[in-house]
């Protein structure tokens, strides 16, 4: 099993699971990532603090400890 946190830059992967609290959930699932949508790493910080990530159209910022709790396939 794959998490965000395990994915190098420019890696594609889709979203198997999010194991959040609710209320992170729903803040994902708004930012449009949920379950099946295809994410792309685009950048992250040098000390893997956030991870920057693409989704369609959308970039958004992750905090290293949120990304460990969605789990990945890669593409």
């Amino acid at each position: 099993m794959f998490t965000l946190a395990d994915l190098k830059e420019n890696e594609k992967a889709t979203v198997l699971k999010v194991r959040a609290e609710a209320e992170l959930k729903q803040r994902l699932a708004s930012l449009g990532l949920r379950k099946n949508s295809t994410i792309k790493i685009k950048a992250l910080s040098l000390t893997k603090s956030t991870i920057e990530v693409e989704i369609g159209t959308s970039m958004i910022a992750l905090r290293f400890d949120e990304a460990k709790e969605i789990e990945v396939q890669t593409v």
